[in-house]
């Protein structure tokens, strides 16, 4: 546990910097997106973004995007999201407990609560909206005119992230993945930045922690990448995958999520269990290892298990020439295995799993 002047000295930096960026974001730009509550307003306020969307069987209706205000007077504000990605489940339902439980005289600032903020991809049970096929983790900062997924971007962009003094958005590895519980943060824009952001990191205190630049992720285009810009501090959490509900992921977002806000003084009365400290690892170059032909994909390795540049990670086989020998696929790389590819089935430039090394010291 960090000292009281520490934790003070932290909310004091987010009160500044929050301060800094409402001056240098002013909201200019409108937005279709209605919402029926109001975020200036102290209380638990349980509405909607709508969303309005012509479609083939309603031309004037919206999608009633859920959020949960729960506000006390002055002190930091939290901005949480799940189901920035349909499919993913542990965020969204961890996010929906803790609305239900947190009250407004337990906090001190404001939690701003988007469960869901994809609905249609939720709903869908998909990566990406069913409504225009937008992936809304590449859609940032989005545009008020643009198709629905843009919309959604764009009001987080414009509307959200200039109340935010910190963002967590919660992930998992959908259809195509599954992953160890892990905590990802951003370099930021200068050492203070970085700070804060590995700070937001160690009170998430998932099982392994890493620092991305944003290269071959979505970089600028996801919400951690707006943030950056912003120069708001976000933590991403991939939290297991497969379209299931992991128990051990939804236990690392439930207790993470209370960690940080315990920490950052929103909400003092918290109790999360004592955290084990987080394992910081980096990528390298070679971390994503990727099939080079379409096939079934037999792998040798396992999550979490250490492996070594030159080990075999698996076979291609290829069910269009059953007497061809099958391909083997080696890593390039040493590390732990923190995420594995779910469907057998791949095709060309498909990753097949990644792996993380040791941090060196900070």
């Amino acid at each position: 546990m960090r000292s009281t002047s520490n934790q003070l000295k932290t909310r004091d930096r987010l009160a500044d910097l929050g301060d800094n960026r409402h001056e240098q974001h002013a909201i200019s730009v409108e937005t279709p997106i209605v919402t029926t509550i109001d975020l200036d307003r102290d209380g638990r306020q349980d509405g909607a973004l709508h969303l309005y969307h012509s479609g083939e069987t309603n031309g004037y209706g919206y999608i009633p995007i859920p959020v949960i205000s729960i506000k006390n007077g002055d002190g930091p504000t939290a901005l949480l999201i799940g189901g920035n990605h349909g499919n993913e489940y542990e965020g969204i339902v961890a996010l929906m407990t803790l609305a239900r439980e947190i009250e407004p005289q337990q906090i001190r600032g404001h939690l701003i609560i988007l469960p869901c903020l994809n609905l249609p991809a939720v709903l869908a049970g998909t990566r990406s909206s069913p409504l225009d096929g937008g992936n809304l983790n590449r859609c940032f900062p989005g545009n008020a005119l643009g198709g629905p997924t843009q919309i959604i971007a764009h009001y987080v962009s414009t509307r959200l992230l200039p109340r935010a003094d910190l963002v967590i958005d919660l992930h998992a590895g959908g259809r195509s993945s599954t992953f160890i519980p892990c905590a990802i943060v951003r370099e930021g824009k200068n050492g203070e930045e970085r700070d804060m952001a590995r700070r937001l990191a160690e009170w998430f205190a998932a099982p392994i922690s890493y620092v991305s630049n944003g290269q071959g992720g979505g970089g600028r285009l996801t919400l951690s990448g707006e943030c950056t810009v912003q120069s708001v501090p976000c933590l991403t959490a991939e939290l297991g995958g497969s379209e299931t509900l992991c128990r051990r992921g939804l236990q690392v977002a439930s207790d993470g999520v209370m960690r940080v806000l315990k920490h950052t003084g929103i909400l003092p009365v918290a109790d999360p269990p004592a955290a084990t400290a987080t394992r910081w690892m980096q990528k390298t170059s070679g971390s994503r290892l990727h099939a080079m032909e379409e096939g079934i994909f037999e792998p040798r390795i396992e999550l979490g298990e250490f492996v070594r540049s030159g080990q075999l990670a698996g076979l291609l086989h290829f069910p269009e020439a059953p007497l061809r020998t099958p391909a083997e696929v080696y890593f390039s790389t040493s590390g732990c295995v923190v995420s594995r590819h779910v469907p057998a089935l791949v095709k060309r430039g498909d990753e097949l799993c990644s792996c993380l090394s040791e941090a060196e010291s900070r």
